[in-house]
């Protein structure tokens, strides 16, 4: 898949990632970009660097995915992809309240189900349609920091498998993006939620070219941090062996919660 000539929609798109990809796709020739999310003022800016347009939505309510996607299809015209991206990082462990839950649950799981019944239908009858869901390296390893995050990331990723094994044979290709730190807002912060910057931190930029190289492969994962598939490999191999290793960790870096 490549952006040129393409319609997209990006949520989360007022900051850090969301925003990479908004330039980057206009950067790569973007027929139109709708940026969403909650933030408007800083929407409204984003929105106005590209050209594109911005669309006040919280991911959390189902109703406003629909307006979301149809004021694009009514402005813009059909969607070609859908970034499904926001998130929040709000670390949590099982005596965290059950409403810090249920928004982990909202924002990191149904916000990509309320997205694909809205498009993926479509984009398969129409043969073609590329799904990006931002997930985390927290959902393919975990977080020793916050189970409400890692749970809920582990959750995206099984929704974005479920729907690719369902729509790759009608033309909509789905990939996970699943980075470690990157810098932005979510990660500008000392209470632990960064705690994936032990590889290093990277710039959003270059979080969207891999999201362009990755696109152009149409392959599952995309993994900013290449290092994260090795840990991947390690952990199907030895899962108690990872388990000691990371628990070495949390008490080498001290609980977050």
């Amino acid at each position: 898949m490549k952006v040129k000539n393409k319609i997209a929609v990006i949520t989360g798109g007022a900051s850090g990632i969301g925003a990479a990809l908004a330039r980057r796709f206009h950067a790569e020739g973007a027929r139109a970009i709708a940026v969403a999310d909650v933030q408007a003022g800083r929407l409204q800016e984003v929105a106005a660097s590209v050209g594109g347009l911005p669309i006040v939505c919280n991911v959390a309510k189902e109703s406003d995915i629909q307006n979301l996607v149809a004021r694009v299809e009514a402005e813009l015209g059909p969607i070609d992809i859908f970034c499904s991206n926001a998130g929040i990082a709000r670390l949590g462990d099982e005596d965290t309240p059950n409403a810090e839950w249920q928004l982990n649950w909202d924002v990191h799981v149904m916000a990509h189900v309320y997205a694909v019944r809205a498009v993926a239908p479509k984009m398969a009858a129409r043969g073609s349609g590329y799904l990006i869901h931002t997930a985390s390296a927290a959902g393919l390893l975990s977080h020793i920091h916050s189970a409400s995050y890692a749970v809920t990331k582990h959750a995206a990723v099984a929704f974005a498998e479920w729907v690719a094994i369902k729509y790759r044979d009608k033309g909509v290709h789905v990939s996970v993006l699943a980075p470690q730190a990157v810098r932005t807002p979510m990660t500008d912060r000392s209470d632990g939620a960064s705690v994936a910057s032990v590889d290093g931190m990277i710039e959003p930029e270059a979080l969207a070219d891999c999201v362009i190289e990755t696109m152009a492969r149409e392959a599952f994962l995309m993994l900013p941090h290449p290092v994260v598939r090795d840990y991947m490999q390690r952990k199907v191999t030895d899962v108690d062996r990872w388990i000691d290793g990371m628990n070495r960790w949390r008490s080498k870096v001290g609980p977050g919660v």
